[in-house]
């Protein structure tokens, strides 16, 4: 959160707000605010209470017509602290401003600073400590005054090309300027052999005059010269390997470092980083849930983590064998998932040690259990309650970590809270670059859940979740995020990242500066899905065609059983699809809906549900368990048999592949209707697959779509509005059946263009490369926040995890018989 006081804006609403409260309805306004007492009031109210005391709408109106409307459509919410009212307001992502008005005298207005608000929230709950002045303030922004920040809301996430202007900016002028990239380059090794240049090349004038004269001897080379035929002449001139494979990529690499040596520009630095060997072993942190291949998918907090990361897994795997044989190395790449290790596995492989990833040559699941002094923890716990064992669990793979890779890794990514602090701790105490993913943040899920935490604590743990996020977003060298809006939101509503920026936990501590959405260590990275499986389908030579009797019955049988429900009568209709889980955000009883009373789009096509269960008694979820009975009765209200055909939540990748395509043969669409949505890999999968896809305007979809040409935006407050949206679309490829080819082909080739896993495995790799050499650049400033994180982790975060209760069912097992270390063979096979 940037606040207005520590930039410069011409156009503050403090300043300008005034004259527009002179308006005679606003006293009135005010006073009604006042009425309801000290509370936090919500755009939506504070706009409800405007028009009960305005009741003509041309009169609002105008009163909204003006310096008020932009302040109002600005506002996130407002504390009332009678006779004060404070509004937060967001011009635009990023930036926030903190307006205090006295409703005595609306002439007095003043602007105050976030940790003050935050000071005026705390009353709600816990006055006396809002006014101690030895509360706890937590500043992690302290340490980041030598740090260069984005400035443009439009720039966040854009962090890699932005450390890679400002390394070029270092890097230029003298020829000294450079020699931290050369001692960077020293220090590249692998297994203890030197890789790129020796100790004869140490300063950036003897490195400049070699790639001048190693230039001059690859240029009369034939292109596809093994490096090995160079290799003793590149060794006397203090070259090691990793330049390159051929003489041509040698030749490519020497001109790429010795353009940066000469005239950086950060284009060019990040390719030429791309090719150096930097990264060959990798870990990744996913403790929570039951985290595997099959049969876990449906168990408790097991779900798309897992999916994202086995596809990730691939394709990084992917791609690091090809830097590696560009390279002209013969290592082998090693990644590790790293996980929980659950003696009561449910019949899955939890309780495995190691377990190679199906599809790759050298990666591998360790997993490692959770152990107490009193023993190893034996039954899936919430990742609610893992806390009190993630230090302990950290120390393990640690040790387990380096023997297995015969030495560090060179990054390290975590995932979601538990996998984020864990992956903090382990990098800190090897050395390494450490990346995070959330995934998702949970304080954005639950209203308020900052202030009303000691409410939320015994059943969540919120206070170890939000403190342990803080933690690993400041520890991190990167961030990755899917979405622009997961970082700094959308301009109606805040990022999942933003509202780390200041919040409070009355009672406990302030955080008056968690994270900062303008730091460029924001990157975003756009999963894909796996084309192996979601591919389109027109490629009828991949179709997995012995799916097609199953799903043949499970769209067309008129029969209900326990998988589906309801029939289509018209088989020759289109198929409009939705699937995902039954609850509110998703929105799929709100698509039933829409279809339901629009008759024009009823009579065009079909509508396919996938989600949930039919009987409310299955579910142990009270969300789902309503959203499951009002599916019925809006079946029922709306007369849809013949119509809907209801098909319950489907784990099968493979089939559900294959389903996407078998809707794409009927000339259907995918329709994604949620109130808000994260991401929307389900969008992803679809044009994957050749299906036209409308999707909700809230949340990632709106960044993977391009209205009108890639797909549709949809409203899901609106549901005449985007029924219709679809039912306009349907007549015209009744009209021109070109018209859903080319929606078709657009959508795949959005895809194919920004949302691939090699897309995603790049991009993560190059941030990998480049973020090492920033952190050494930084090294000082890093290691003082490093320690401030050291002190807040030790003081603050363990005494919290001490409130959250251990496990009921440990099992006594000897402390003196540690599961053995892998076996090396498997992962060269």
């Amino acid at each position: 959160m940037a606040s207005a006081s520590t930039i410069k804006r011409t156009d503050s609403i403090a300043d300008n707000i005034p004259s527009a409260l002179k308006q005679s309805q606003m006293k009135r306004c005010f006073a009604r605010y006042m009425e309801k007492g000290t509370r936090i009031w919500k755009i939506q109210e504070l706009k409800n209470e405007l028009e009960k005391v305005i009741d003509d709408k041309s009169e609002i109106d105008q009163v909204l017509d003006g310096y008020l409307g932009t302040m109002f459509s600005s506002v996130q919410e407002a504390v009332v602290t009678p006779p004060h009212v404070t509004f937060a307001v967001r011009p635009t992502p990023g930036y926030w401003e903190f307006v205090k008005v006295n409703s005595l005298d609306l002439s007095d207005v003043k602007q105050i600073s976030s940790t003050d608000y935050l000071k005026l929230k705390e009353i709600l709950t816990d006055e006396n400590w809002s006014k101690d002045e030895n509360a706890l303030e937590v500043d992690f922004g302290a340490f980041e005054f030598s740090v260069p920040k984005l400035t443009m809301s439009s720039s966040i996430g854009n962090g890699l090309n932005f450390v890679s202007k400002f390394i070029t900016a270092k890097l230029s002028g003298r020829v000294d300027n450079a020699q931290p990239l050369v001692d960077y380059l020293l220090s590249l090794e692998y297994q203890g052999e030197k890789l790129m240049i020796n100790e004869t090349l140490n300063t950036a004038a003897k490195l400049q005059m070699a790639l001048i004269v190693a230039e001059a001897f690859l240029s009369d080379l034939p292109k596809d010269t093994p490096y090995q035929n160079l290799e003793l002449r590149f060794k006397d001139w203090g070259f090691e390997r990793g330049w390159g494979d051929t003489a041509q990529r040698a030749q490519e690499t020497v001109r790429s470092l010795s353009e940066v040596l000469q005239a950086p520009d950060p284009q060019n630095l990040e390719k030429f980083f791309s090719k150096l060997p930097i990264i060959s072993n990798v870990v990744i942190f996913s403790p929570h849930g039951y985290f595997g291949q099959s049969d876990v998918l449906g168990l408790p907090d097991t779900g798309g983590q897992v999916v994202y990361i086995l596809d990730q897994v691939k394709a990084m795997e992917e791609e690091l064998l090809l830097r590696i044989q560009c390279q002209g190395l013969n290592m082998k790449p090693q990644i590790l998932v790293v996980t929980r290790l659950i003696p009561d596995a449910r019949g899955t492989k939890c309780n495995q040690e190691w377990e190679p990833i199906i599809g790759t040559k050298y990666s591998h699941i360790l997993r490692v259990p959770f152990r107490t002094e009193s023993g190893v923890l034996r039954r899936w716990i919430s990742r609610f309650d893992v806390y009190p064992y993630l230090e302990r669990f950290a120390q393990d793979v640690t040790s387990k970590i380096q023997d297995t890779m015969e030495g560090k890794p060179d990054l390290i990514i975590g995932n979601y809270s538990d996998g984020n602090l864990v992956a903090s701790l382990v990098a800190s105490k090897l050395g390494i670059t450490q990346a995070t993913i959330a995934h998702a943040l949970e304080k954005t899920k639950y209203e308020d859940s900052d202030i009303k935490w000691k409410e939320l604590d015994p059943k969540y743990h919120f206070s170890c979740q939000f403190m342990a996020d803080t933690i690993a977003m400041n520890a991190a060298d990167f961030i990755i995020t899917s979405t622009y809006q997961e970082i700094a939101g959308s301009k109606e509503r805040p990022g999942q990242y933003e509202s780390h920026a200041a919040f409070t936990l009355p009672g406990l501590c302030r955080v008056v500066s968690g994270i900062d959405v303008f730091d460029p260590k924001f990157n975003i990275a756009a999963p894909g899905a796996d084309q192996s499986v979601y591919f389109p389908c027109t490629e009828t030579e991949k179709r997995f065609t012995s799916f097609h009797p199953a799903i043949e019955e499970l769209l067309y049988s008129k029969v209900d059983n326990d998988e589906h429900i309801g029939y289509l009568a018209d088989r020759k209709k289109p198929i409009i699809f939705s699937m995902a889980r039954l609850d509110t955000v998703k929105n799929l009883t709100g698509l039933t809906e829409w279809y339901g009373k629009n008759k024009r789009l009823r009579n065009l096509v079909n509508l396919v549900i996938v989600g949930g269960f039919f009987d409310p008694s299955k579910s142990k979820d009270r969300e789902e368990m309503a959203e499951i009975k009002k599916m019925h009765a809006l079946i029922d209200k709306y007369q849809l048999k013949g119509q809907i055909r209801w098909i319950a939540a489907q784990s099968d990748r493979n089939r559900n592949g294959e389903l996407y395509r078998c809707i794409a043969d009927t000339k259907g669409a995918f329709v994604q209707p949620a109130l808000y949505e994260a991401f929307g890999l389900t969008v992803i999968e679809a044009m994957n697959c050749g299906l036209p896809t409308f999707a909700t305007n809230q949340g990632g979809p709106a960044e993977i779509i391009v209205d009108g040409v890639s797909g549709f935006h949809i409203n899901p407050t609106n549901g005449d509005e985007s029924s219709n949206k679809i039912a306009d679309f349907f007549e015209k490829c009744m009209a021109n059946p070109g018209h859903w080819n080319q929606f078709s082909a657009d959508g795949l080739k959005r895809i194919n263009e920004c949302y691939t896993w090699k897309i995603y495995a790049n991009k993560v790799l190059n941030m990998g490369s480049v973020y090492s050499f920033w952190k050494q650049l930084n090294k000082d400033q890093k290691q003082a926040k490093q320690r401030y994180i050291q002190a807040f982790y030790s003081l603050q975060f363990r005494n919290l995890v001490k409130n959250v209760p251990l496990a009921s069912d440990e099992t006594q097992q000897s402390e003196s018989k540690p599961a053995g270390k892998p076996q090396q063979t498997p992962r060269h096979r």
